[in-house]
């Protein structure tokens, strides 16, 4: 699911939210339902068929990123168990620590992306302000940004 995220969160850059979630069950066809080892193998021949792919976001560098991040996350895995547990790892950090850790370990990983990448999966604040009715129910999950703040 975390792949899955920074995946739509990278190709989203540029583009509105609407027109990934459009395409998402596209996406999801593209590559592979997101399983890591086998986008971990994509090579030259399946960018370029995702180049044809006119359901998904045709770019090239988003494409390349997304074949490469999935090679990082295979390294990640060796260290930290999984990519959750290399957040968890890492966690809490400040937006511009997050974004230069990003920056040092995937591509196609700006500020922008980044920060919208960890408020949706709660490693940041800032979703949902307090007093949104959406704010008490997602404390119910208990995410890492809240988990820091109670000082758990």
């Amino acid at each position: 699911m975390l792949f899955e995220r920074l995946v739509l969160e990278i190709n989203q850059a540029g583009l509105s939210w609407l027109t990934i979630l459009k395409k998402r069950a596209a996406f999801r066809a593209a590559f592979a339902d997101f399983e890591v080892d086998r986008i971990a193998a994509f090579g030259p021949t399946d960018i370029d068929r995702l180049l044809a792919d006119s359901g998904i976001i045709r770019n090239r560098l988003k494409l390349e990123a997304t074949a490469e991040n999935a090679r990082r996350i295979q390294a990640l895995r060796k260290s930290h168990r999984s990519f959750a547990g290399w957040l968890d790892a890492h966690h809490p950090r400040s937006p511009q620590e997050w974004t230069r850790l990003f920056r040092q370990t995937f591509r196609f990983t700006g500020g922008q992306i980044v920060n919208e990448f960890l408020m949706s999966v709660g490693y940041l604040p800032g979703a949902h302000e307090p007093d949104c009715p959406v704010f008490i129910r997602i404390l119910e999950y208990s995410p890492p940004w809240a988990r820091v703040s109670a000082g758990i």
